[in-house]
């Protein structure tokens, strides 16, 4: 029995999940998490927030083996770059990397270069230009603001009107903040839509079976984006085109970020729509995706930390990832008004036995006198892993009749689609 620690970065169900996935390892003996949330406690030891020097004086004076970032925004901001000078072993793009998530004219403009599939598409840094461009288009169209918008900085518009609208809360209202100060308008993709991560240490990768995601709010695909109400794998329908994506998407995108001097380690997310030409790329996260993440650890059979362990030592090629023959399905329980001004404080009431099979991740939560109340917009995921599809649906609503909170609402039709494939 090793007795190895690790740190994970992040508060949401996300990260839940990689807590709970390095818990099955027997190599790891204590897991920290900051901030965290006060539903992992009984699963890690809970840091609370902590800044960035302080993360780094915490793995030196605790003997951490690795720090592992759930979260985009420390990417972005550079964190890997500061643990790099510091002799920290970290898991996480760089800076330069992380733009592939954190830019997405940086992203377009990769895929462009490199011949990754993908939609066409143009950039306007002028409200003018812009509104003229959109006066020619043929609809519907993609908005997207080019900066980190928390997974709802694009909208789908249907019409000129629709356009205009969007455009001004990006750019005028300024409705992400910096972030939509340029903006990348492109074709509408027809199809149905997947998701892939990569495993790569900078010179090789390994992909896993495939998620898909639910943004919008409500059933049926209809209301504002969110941040994902659910997911499911595998995504069986799409493993015919697995071959295809390693050696025309994740390949020359990777070739290319390193010919660009942005060599990539940590994990790389495809944001995929296969359509009647193939499949394209929507977008890429330079991490863990939420909520894919917490359907796609509980079916890998490998040990995390080994596969960790590969991508600091420059040796995820030697790594064949082993997948259970079984489903997971995670339905996000939100608060009434997400994705917009969303109710707080409510107390949470859990009737569930949990075990491997039937467990809750925590995000949007905080501790009032040893309870736990909600204290964000996605507040918690409940997940079941089973045989068949349907079978997992069942068992995945039946447990969330298990979590009550005032205002609560959730999706009933997370893995639809699966279900009629």
């Amino acid at each position: 029995m090793s007795n190895k620690k690790i740190l994970i970065i992040g508060s949401g169900g996300r990260e839940h999940a990689l807590i709970r996935k390095f818990k099955e390892s027997n190599k790891i003996d204590t897991i920290f998490v900051t901030p965290g949330n006060p539903g992992m406690k009984k699963d890690a030891v809970v840091l609370g927030k902590l800044s960035y020097p302080e993360i780094i004086d915490f793995y030196k004076k605790n003997e951490i083996y690795f720090i592992f970032v759930g979260p985009e925004q420390p990417l972005s901001e550079g964190f890997v770059d500061l643990c790099q000078l510091e002799n920290v072993r970290i898991i996480g793009p760089n800076k330069k990397a992380a733009q592939i998530e954190s830019s997405k004219i940086f992203a377009k403009n990769l895929m462009k270069k490199y011949n990754v599939p993908t939609a066409d598409y143009f950039i306007f840094d002028n409200f003018e230009k812009a509104k003229s461009f959109l006066k020619s288009c043929k609809y519907p169209q993609v908005l997207k603001a080019d900066g980190l918008a928390a997974g709802k900085g694009v909208s789908i518009v249907g019409n000129y009107a629709e356009a205009i609208s969007e455009l001004n809360k990006i750019m005028i209202d300024e409705k992400f903040g910096e972030a939509g100060s340029k903006i990348v308008i492109e074709e509408f993709m027809e199809g149905w839509e997947a998701s892939i991560f990569a495993f790569c240490d900078g010179e090789h990768f390994v992909s896993t079976i495939f998620s898909q995601d639910h943004k919008r709010v409500f059933d049926g695909d209809k209301g504002e984006n969110t941040g994902g109400m659910g997911a499911y794998a595998p995504v069986l329908k799409a493993n015919k085109y697995k071959k295809f994506i390693d050696e025309n998407i994740f390949t020359p995108t990777l070739q290319g970020l390193k010919a660009e001097g942005a060599a990539f380690s940590g994990i790389l997310f495809a944001g995929l729509m296969f359509t009647k030409a193939g499949p394209k790329v929507v977008e890429f996260n330079c991490r863990f995706g939420d909520p894919e993440t917490e359907v796609i650890l509980p079916l890998l059979k490998t040990d995390l930390f080994k596969i960790s362990e590969a991508i600091i030592n420059q040796t995820i090629d030697k790594i064949e990832p082993e997948w259970k023959d079984k489903f997971a399905v995670t339905v996000v329980a939100a608060s009434k008004g997400y994705p917009g001004k969303y109710e707080k404080s409510k107390k949470i009431f859990i009737d569930l036995e949990e075990d491997a099979e039937n467990f809750i991740n925590f995000a949007g939560v905080k501790e009032v006198a040893g309870e736990i109340y909600t204290n964000g917009g996605r507040v918690l995921m409940v997940t079941a892993v089973d045989d068949g599809i349907k079978k997992t649906v069942k068992k995945v609503y039946k447990n969330i009749e298990n979590v009550k909170f005032e205002g609560m609402f959730f999706r009933k039709d997370i893995a639809k689609q699966a279900l009629t494939d």
